[in-house]
């Protein structure tokens, strides 16, 4: 059983930067980032294959990068210029296939706060 759980959320003003991580424990393949705002449907944000392999949703293209250290265990998301619509519940995902679709994610976190004000 894959155990993920994320961190370093926080309230920020827009423009500003923040870089999320979500530490793993447990064998990954494809693996995630989901945000969900309040009374929207869980949407993709970035997603990251076991070499590499990486894709954006649209808002966030050039904006957000996804990584990940499996020395670490770890998988990162840093995001900049952030803007109002970027705020939500972000969540960490793993499954084991290279997809934005959520229902190909087997296992989440609880998922870390990000809140961007204007």
């Amino acid at each position: 059983q894959v155990q993920l759980e994320e961190s370093g959320g926080g309230l920020v003003q827009a423009g500003d930067s923040l870089r999320l991580s979500c530490a793993v424990s447990g064998r990954t393949y494809a693996m995630g980032w989901f945000r969900q705002a309040p009374g929207k449907e869980r949407a993709f944000v970035a997603a990251i294959s076991g070499s590499g392999d990486t894709r954006y949703a649209d808002s966030v293209r050039g904006r957000f990068t996804i990584s990940r250290d499996d020395t670490k265990n770890t998988m990162y998301l840093q995001m900049s210029t952030l803007k109002p619509e970027d705020t939500g519940v972000y969540l960490c995902a793993a499954g084991r296939s290279f997809s934005v679709a959520r229902f190909r994610y087997d296992n989440w976190g609880r998922g870390t706060q990000v809140t961007v004000s204007s």
